[in-house]
């Protein structure tokens, strides 16, 4: 019997297990792929959002502000990589001005500080390579650029280091009420809790309509994008939006915390609740428009493709609170864009909710700090040779492009809710994010991933269940 199971392991699901941990309550976290942040929370624009594009007074605009405002010092607590950089809605015709005026009046009115209008000559020094049809732009300083694979493995370690079992490769098959909550069933049996935390992204609909009458809708909406090599890293300086149209924010510019440089993405509705896979029409689109507001982009330098879908409510806005006819349900769905950026606050205001719901007392034992894998790169080079002295794995690189060593990955394995396949090492140490795109690095992380697990080689995965990527062999002969 658990106090709490919150259903999905993406970034808002982790951010109310760590809240929640500070309470002192059994909570469990249902998650139905091999790992955290493989939903929606791993293929986004990894944009920390200033906040003045939602509407004023909404929940998405609130928690947009105050999860932005969370970032740094979190960054600091749980050591995942953020960059204040600032960002810039770039206006091409003297005619939308009055719509760049509506989004920094809106953005006054959301609470978001230092924003100001730019002419086309300060515009031209901040950002040599932007369009020269532009006239202005809006600047936010307050904007960001975050790893979210980091931010969302950093909560969830978090929370598992302060008593949060999560329970993974577990997909929610039913929920039904009884006299003392609700019962979860599975595909790895029952479970049952006194309240529930429906944070499954794309699901979340699926999982709501299990319990009310009150039906909710969530179209997933597919973004694809373009990874450039780091040579490109530096083209821009901070992020570059176009002003913002039905369907979003349009085909933004941004450098990445890891020095690559990030376009996309685009928003193509589907009704396919996995359709992550890049269209050609898709990447003709961001390859077509990328160059509209920054000019000169080396699009030759891309080394990657990928689309990710984002959780879009019928009506544009965070579903957040107890369910009206489903007592001890709590919604936290309609999860898009600024979720990222919310996610912090989102899971304060989760957090909070359940806390009133269970009456739940505070965990005197609460852990607030979290380390991160040590990166010898970073490290002053007495330093760094110490280390290989003490521990030779961290001499040994693995990953070339990343300069990735043995014992990041090592650690990436053995830490809390540690890696079990290619792409949590890559989530986790970025080995295989490089130019070469793991070409090089897979099968020496494969071995790494069979030692340190104590598995065959063929069980290796690259993103659990059946993405074994040594088939047809003799197991007992490897």
């Amino acid at each position: 019997m658990y106090d709490v199971i919150i259903i999905g392991a993406g970034v808002s699901g982790c951010a109310s297990a760590r809240e929640l941990s500070r309470y002192q309550a059994r909570i469990c976290v249902l998650e139905k792929a091999e790992d955290v942040c493989c939903g929606t929370s791993k293929a986004n624009s990894a944009i920390a959002h200033a906040g003045y594009d939602a509407p004023t007074g909404s929940l998405m605009a609130k928690l947009n502000v105050q999860g932005n405002r969370m970032m740094e010092r979190l960054s600091k607590e749980l050591d995942f990589a953020f960059q204040r950089i600032g960002s810039l809605v770039v206006c091409r015709d003297e005619e939308e001005m009055p719509n760049l005026q509506a989004l920094y009046d809106r953005g006054v009115a959301n609470g978001v500080e230092g924003l100001r209008i730019v002419g086309k000559e300060e515009l031209r020094r901040m950002e040599p390579h932007i369009s020269e049809d532009a006239v202005a732009a809006l600047y936010a300083p307050s904007a960001g650029i975050v790893c979210p694979f980091g931010m969302n493995i950093a909560f969830a370690e978090n929370a598992a280091v302060n008593g949060v079992e999560f329970r993974f490769d577990t997909s929610v098959q039913g929920i039904r009420k009884t006299e003392r909550g609700w019962l979860i069933e599975t595909d790895k049996g029952q479970y049952e809790t006194r309240c529930v935390v429906n944070a499954a992204g794309v699901y979340a609909d699926t999982i709501h309509n299990m319990v009310s009458g009150h039906k909710i809708r969530i179209t997933p909406r597919r973004g694809d994008y373009c990874l450039l090599d780091k040579s490109a890293g530096k083209h821009v300086s901070s992020v570059i939006f176009a002003l913002p149209g039905k369907y979003g924010k349009g085909i933004l510019v941004t450098p990445t915390v890891h020095g690559n440089l990030l376009v996309g993405p685009t928003a193509i509705d589907t009704e396919d609740k996995e359709g992550v896979n890049t269209t050609r029409e898709g990447l003709d689109q961001v390859l077509r428009k990328a160059g509209e507001n920054v000019k000169d982009l080396p699009m030759r330098s891309v080394i990657t493709s990928f689309a990710g879908l984002r959780a879009h409510e019928e009506h544009h806005e965070f579903v957040i609170g107890e369910v009206e006819d489903a007592a001890g349900f709590v919604d936290c769905a309609g999860i898009e864009s600024p979720g990222l950026t919310a996610s912090p606050a989102i899971g304060v205001m989760v957090a909070g909710i359940v806390r009133e719901l269970l009456h739940l007392e505070e965990n005197q034992a609460f852990v607030g700090t979290r380390r991160g894998i040590l990166n010898p790169q970073e490290l002053p080079v007495e330093e760094r040779k110490q280390l290989i002295r003490d521990n030779p794995a961290y001499g040994n690189i693995i990953c070339r492009c990343e300069m990735v060593t043995e014992g990041e990955i090592i650690d990436a394995i053995r830490r809390p809710l540690g890696a079990k396949s290619l792409d949590g090492v890559k989530r986790r140490t970025r080995a295989g994010m490089g130019r070469c795109q793991a070409g090089f690095c897979s099968p020496r992380v494969m071995e790494i991933l069979a030692r340190e697990r104590g598995k065959n080689i063929s069980e290796i995965t690259k993103a659990g269940g059946g993405s074994r990527l040594v088939v047809g062999v003799n197991k007992d002969a490897l």
